[in-house]
C-alpha cells in the first residue's frame, strides 16, 4: 500500500494545487496519446486503401518480400494500433495513480512516476507486438494472410474466432478480467515505491490486460489488420468488458457469437 507521503518540504497547499492541476493534465495526457494514436491508424488504413498514393511513404510496408525495415515498420504499426485500442482501457488506473502519486509528492516527481507507469503498461503491449508482427511475417509468407493485410483462408478465419469464443468461458480469461478491471486491488495489493516500482505495478496491469485481451486482439489476422471497422469494434468490445456491471455474463455472450460466427465460416462456409 502507498505509504507516507514524502512531500519533499512541499507544503499540504502546495500538493493539493498539485493534486488539482496534476490529475487534470494526466487525463489531458492520456487523451493526446490515444488521439495521436488513433491519427496514426486512420493514415495507415488510408494508406492501405490507396497504394498508389502512399507506396512511397517511408511509415509504409511493403506488400511483400520484407526485409529488416518492412518488419520495424509493421512492429511500430501494431505497437501504436495496441497503443490506440488499450489506453482507453488502462485510463482509470492511470487516473487513479495520479491521484495517489499529486497528493504525495512534488509535481515532477508525481508526474514522471504516473508517466513510468504507463510506460509500462504499454511495455505489456510491446512485446504482444513483437509477437504478432513475426505472426504477420509467416502468415504473409504462408499466404494465409494478403498483402493487403487481409485473411486469405476462411479456415484460419473460423479457428480464429473459435478460438477466441472459447477463450472467453476460460477461468484464465475471467481472473485476468477481474484483475484488469480493479485498478484499485492492483494499487492497494500490489503498490512499489520509486520509478522502478511505477513501472512493475503498469507492466503488472498490462500483464493482466494482456492476459484477459490477446485472442480478441489476434482476431485482427482474420478480420483484418487494417480494417478500420473492425479496429474500432474491438476496442469498443474491450473497453465495455473493463465497465460493464456484468463482465462474466458479458464476455461469455461475446464467446458465443465468436464460437457460432467461426464454425459458421470454417466448417459449412
Amino acid at each position: 500500500m502507498p505509504g507516507k507521503p514524502d512531500g519533499g518540504g512541499t507544503s499540504p497547499d502546495a500538493r493539493t494545487a498539485n493534486f488539482r492541476d496534476g490529475v487534470p493534465r494526466v487525463g489531458a495526457g492520456i487523451a493526446l496519446a490515444a488521439a495521436l494514436s488513433w491519427a496514426y491508424v486512420f493514415y495507415m488504413v488510408w494508406g492501405m486503401a490507396h497504394m498508389d498514393m502512399a507506396a512511397d511513404s517511408l511509415l509504409m510496408p511493403g506488400m511483400d518480400n520484407w526485409d529488416g525495415t518492412d518488419l520495424l515498420l509493421v512492429f511500430v504499426m501494431w505497437t501504436i494500433m495496441m497503443a490506440a485500442m488499450m489506453l482507453p482501457a488502462a485510463a482509470p488506473l492511470m487516473l487513479m495513480l495520479a491521484k495517489i502519486n499529486y497528493s504525495r509528492y512534488r509535481r515532477r516527481r508525481a508526474a514522471l512516476a504516473t508517466g513510468v507507469a504507463g510506460l509500462g503498461y504499454l511495455a505489456a503491449w510491446t512485446g504482444f507486438s513483437l509477437l504478432a508482427t513475426v505472426a504477420q511475417w509467416r502468415l504473409l509468407e504462408a499466404q494465409l494472410v494478403s498483402p493487403m493485410m487481409d485473411s486469405s483462408s476462411k479456415l484460419m478465419t473460423g479457428v480464429l474466432l473459435i478460438a477466441a469464443g472459447a477463450y472467453q468461458f476460460t477461468p484464465l480469461k475471467h481472473a485476468c478480467l477481474g484483475r484488469c478491471r480493479s485498478p484499485m486491488g492492483v494499487l492497494l495489493t500490489e503498490w512499489r515505491e520509486g520509478y522502478a516500482g511505477a513501472f512493475r505495478m503498469g507492466l503488472r496491469q498490462g500483464a493482466y490486460c494482456l492476459g484477459c485481451c490477446w485472442l480478441l486482439m489476434a482476431l485482427l489476422f482474420a478480420l483484418g489488420v487494417m480494417n478500420l471497422v473492425w479496429i474500432a469494434a474491438l476496442s469498443v468490445l474491450v473497453l465495455l468488458e473493463k465497465i460493464l456491471p456484468q463482465p462474466r455474463l458479458f464476455a461469455q455472450g461475446t464467446g458465443a457469437i465468436l464460437l457460432v460466427w467461426g464454425v459458421l465460416i470454417a466448417v459449412i462456409t
